[in-house]
């Protein structure tokens, strides 16, 4: 050992210049760069040393060595270059927590309206489920309100419990990143979706209710949003939030003995389709937003209100 260290000593060293070959960098080696310069000969098993002259820094390779070692470190550095690169620029989050939480309100007080023995338009009482769950077969036929109305309806309290607290934690923070009223849109457009594509692969007879395929379709959204606004911090990695949306879908979208995972699937799906869609078509058309915001916030209510009508009186 003593004598390899001494072979090592009697070795003629040169300095490694900071510029290297390229001439691409500053001629000062910062200490992290030399930390960093020092890692990677280490790898290539190429001997170094560094030294503090006049305050600055020096990297020193055997004259052997010269060559390679400016050539790995042309190469890491070309590789490297402009890594990491800067964060995206940060979105403007609006403060709406207010109208999310009182949308989840007035999907609750409905819950309890379907409970009641109420006569409307004819039926004596309204069989709520019976007129807008998501039958396979009539939705096939045209009844597209069911694609809506279905996402209106839970079969319990503890359904209706669970998908408001699950859908709590990502519609807060999708209505800040996007917008209740273009949020809202998007979930509502996604479940409906996401119902539809359900209904074409399952059998006529297949029924299914719950806000749960709107869900896990504003899970798709938000995925599919951070996916494309981190895709250059991510690189190679840019499926991560696809994959964290995935393990949550099978985590959460797959249990319970009733669970509908077709509806959970599909719905996922569509919100990833229509994440795509958010993220290009209002770059494309310099849309105002809070004009749309507000004008899809009203298109959204009227929707499901024009959904409800028309299962009412058909």
């Amino acid at each position: 050992m003593d004598e390899e260290q001494l072979e090592v000593e009697q070795l003629d060293w040169v300095p490694v210049p900071p510029g290297l070959r390229d001439g691409l960098w500053d001629q000062v080696i910062s200490k992290r760069k030399l930390k960093t310069w020092t890692l990677v000969l280490q790898a290539r098993q190429i001997p170094c040393r560094s030294e503090k002259i006049d305050h600055n820094w020096q990297l020193f390779v055997p004259t052997d060595q010269y060559q390679n070692a400016c050539q790995e470190l042309v190469q890491y550095e070309t590789e490297n270059h402009n890594w990491p690169p800067p964060p995206p620029v940060e979105r403007k989050l609006q403060e709406n927590t207010a109208s999310t939480i009182w949308i989840f309100i007035f999907i609750a007080i409905f819950y309890n309206v379907t409970q009641q023995q109420i006569n409307l338009f004819g039926h004596h009482p309204v069989d709520w489920v019976e007129l807008g769950n998501a039958h396979t077969e009539k939705i096939l036929h045209g009844q597209w309100w069911r694609l809506i109305t279905a996402l209106t309806l839970h079969s319990s309290p503890l359904h209706l419990v669970s998908n408001i607290a699950l859908g709590g934690i990502f519609m807060v923070r999708l209505c800040r990143l996007q917008g209740s009223g273009r949020a809202w849109f998007l979930v509502l457009s996604a479940g409906a979706f996401g119902n539809l594509l359900n209904a074409v692969v399952q059998s006529p007879d297949h029924r299914s209710i719950g806000a749960s395929t709107a869900v896990f379709g504003a899970v798709g959204l938000l995925a599919t949003i951070n996916m494309l606004h981190f895709r250059n911090n991510l690189r190679r990695r840019w499926p991560l939030p696809l994959a964290a949306a995935l393990g949550l879908l099978a985590l959460l979208g797959t249990s319970g003995e009733n669970t509908d995972i077709g509806a959970h699937l599909f719905g996922f799906l569509a919100g990833i389709g229509l994440g795509l869609v958010s993220e290009y078509l209002p770059q494309k058309l310099k849309w105002p937003r809070e004009r749309i915001n507000r004008g899809l916030a009203l298109f959204s209510a009227l929707l499901i209100l024009v959904a409800w009508w028309i299962a009412l009186i058909v």
